[in-house]
């Protein structure tokens, strides 16, 4: 039987986002693979790890493609990028806790790329004065994964229908984030 990474990957994502402290042995099995054949392949949880951040940061890239950002209302395109993400969004909300990958030199900058393209996003909503101006883009950023990271345990977990992904996470940033016409 030929090894395939992407499957082990996604099984191993699938795991790992229902049950974050999952062992080797228990991945292997969820994947149909022996021990030895995960280790051959991923030489521990660290390098296992890095494999699913790079599936993650593809995940995001093809979403942020997907959402043609740069075409029409901003809040539009929030809700295009929301609705492109939401399948990889259990992955990510597992990598959002694993803070290895957010420290030090080794910071993947894939995950750079990312952020400034949603930045870059809000910022054109402030410019366009859809968005306020007095949250800053990286914040917006930063909410904007919080929320897609809560949405995704929350599904996970049975407490909110999977149906209502999307429409909670836009309504709830762009409830906060539009400007108001003041009276």
């Amino acid at each position: 039987m030929a090894f395939d990474r992407d499957q082990v990957l996604r099984s191993a994502a699938a795991l790992l986002t229902r049950k974050a402290t999952a062992t080797m042995d228990e991945v292997a099995k969820a994947a149909g693979i022996s021990r030895a054949t995960l280790h051959r392949h991923f030489a521990g949880r660290d390098a296992l790890v890095r494999a699913l951040e790079s599936l993650g940061i593809a995940e995001c890239e093809a979403a942020l493609e997907a959402a043609r950002l740069d075409e029409g209302p901003v809040s539009d395109a929030v809700r295009r990028l929301v609705r492109a993400i939401e399948p990889a969004a259990a992955l990510l909300g597992f990598l959002y806790t694993e803070n290895q990958l957010f420290e030090g030199e080794q910071q993947n900058e894939g995950w750079t790329r990312i952020d400034e393209r949603v930045a870059a996003l809000f910022r054109r909503g402030q410019e366009t004065g859809e968005f306020r101006i007095d949250l800053t883009p990286a914040w917006l950023t930063d909410a904007l994964y919080g929320l897609l990271a809560s949405a995704a345990w929350a599904v996970s977990e049975g407490r909110v229908a999977p149906k209502d992904f999307t429409h909670m996470v836009t309504e709830l940033l762009l409830g906060g984030a539009l400007r108001r016409e003041e009276s």
